[in-house]
């Protein structure tokens, strides 16, 4: 079982959504983080590489702040099933090439948009996300 946590889920939300902003009003592109991620790698010959790089190196260094601040540890469970976390992986990959995007990208800037392509991605990979938690909780029993 998860916790409900709604006051750090909304400062999260918030965060998320202000860093979608100024990546949009500073650079004029969508915080897409398969996009950002993919750009990394060549070629990659503009000048959004080291902001892309910041971007990258700001989602791995939050929680790592986030426990130097608050000195709490910061929990990451993640399955022990080599097999499932590789065809997870697949398939999460699969989904942000063929749907031309990721939930952040589709999820927070799309939908704020008012794309109707984001929309029906998002409503796609919540659906595939409720049925997986269903399956893996009630079905294999995880």
């Amino acid at each position: 079982m998860t916790d409900f946590t709604p006051f750090a889920s909304l400062i999260g939300g918030a965060l998320i959504g202000l860093s979608a902003v100024l990546m949009m009003l500073a650079e004029g592109r969508i915080a897409g983080i398969s996009g950002i991620a993919s750009r990394l790698f060549p070629p990659y010959g503009d000048r959004l590489f080291p902001g892309r790089l910041a971007f990258i190196a700001g989602l791995v260094g939050a929680p790592l702040l986030y426990a130097a601040v608050t000195g709490a540890s910061v929990v990451q469970t993640v399955s022990s099933n080599l097999v499932l976390m590789v065809v997870a992986g697949l398939l999460v990959g699969f989904g942000s090439v063929w749907g031309s995007g990721c939930t952040s990208g589709h999820g927070v800037c799309g939908l704020a948009r008012l794309s109707r392509r984001s929309f029906a991605a998002t409503g796609v990979f919540m659906a595939a996300g409720f049925a997986t938690v269903y399956v893996v909780r009630h079905v294999i029993g995880g």
